[in-house]
């Protein structure tokens, strides 16, 4: 689709850039027939001082390691390899805020038997935030996040996102913007893509690790907080729990963070100007910028 690639874009695959446009892979690949292959989201940003940055590239890529592993697909890559690509990738694009997409994918193999080999591909296109920038009225799913018994629910693989797919269709054919999902056992899980906190009397809360992919940005909000001295409690709670809180906001990669309007049609009660809520966000932005003499040192005007 033109807006993803054109006639000259570049993607990596296998150890060569190639035009995306004749790029091929096995179509009797495992990763094409059962959703057997690992994926990262990454972000790039012109900076403050009008340098390219990738966001967290360490963690992104130690993570696209631990995904592999632990689907026992072969994985022969450092991340300083791949961050080095991945920045000559984008000079090669002509591209500096963008969307980064690493995925690991099997051979061909209609077998369940292990790989000897897997391959790589990268690809760089730009992409505005994956959920928008207005605050966005969420519904509870009638989906629940995959049994962690059942998956190895810490590895961000793409099979997984077949869940993700099927509960935001549903919640966008119900006339919202996005699906929040519960656990097997009823509590607040996660959005298709992304984690959520909500906030409740100056607090944070989050749902804990287990039933989560434990998110990248999750972490540097956690990091945030800590930095500006707001509570955060990670813990187990209900869509139940979160109506009438204050505020409550998804963040992840592609969706930076994003605030909520409502759940299940349920506003959240305080302004989102006035809210610790709209603070994260602000310092993630400046964050992921560099822009760091817009970084808020402490909790300023927050009700």
């Amino acid at each position: 689709m033109a807006e993803y690639y054109n006639a000259n874009t570049i993607l990596y695959l296998n150890g060569a850039f190639v035009k995306a446009t004749e790029a091929k892979m096995d179509f009797y690949s495992q990763s094409f027939h059962y959703g057997y292959s690992v994926f990262e989201g990454i972000r790039s940003y012109r900076t403050a001082a009008g340098e390219t940055r990738i966001f967290k590239a360490k963690e992104h890529f130690d993570r696209l390691k631990a995904s592999a592993e632990a689907l026992n697909l072969p994985y022969t890559y450092t991340t300083q390899e791949l961050t080095a690509v991945t920045y000559a990738l984008l000079e090669k694009n002509n591209l500096q805020n963008a969307y980064i997409r690493p995925v690991v994918y099997a051979p061909a193999n209609m077998s369940f038997n292990l790989n000897t080999e897997s391959f790589i591909v990268i690809e760089v296109w730009e992409m505005a935030p994956f959920l928008g920038d207005k605050l966005l009225r969420v519904m509870t799913s009638s989906f629940q996040r995959p049994n962690p018994k059942g998956f190895k629910i810490q590895a961000k693989a793409a099979g997984h996102y077949v869940n993700s797919i099927l509960a935001s269709q549903e919640a966008k054919a119900a006339g919202y913007d996005e699906a929040l999902l519960n656990d097997m056992h009823g509590f607040v899980a996660e959005a298709p893509g992304a984690n959520v906190f909500v906030e409740k009397n100056g607090k944070l809360y989050t749902p804990g690790l287990g039933n989560i992919l434990p998110g990248i940005t999750r972490a540097t909000v956690l990091e945030l907080c800590a930095e500006l001295n707001i509570p955060v409690e990670e813990k187990m709670f209900t869509t139940e729990d979160m109506y009438g809180a204050d505020a409550a906001f998804f963040c992840g990669t592609a969706a930076e963070v994003i605030g909520l309007a409502s759940l299940d049609g349920k506003p959240f009660t305080a302004a989102w100007e006035n809210t610790i809520a709209k603070l994260i966000q602000e310092n993630y932005k400046n964050l992921t910028l560099e822009n760091k003499s817009a970084l808020l040192t402490e909790v300023m005007g927050v009700d």
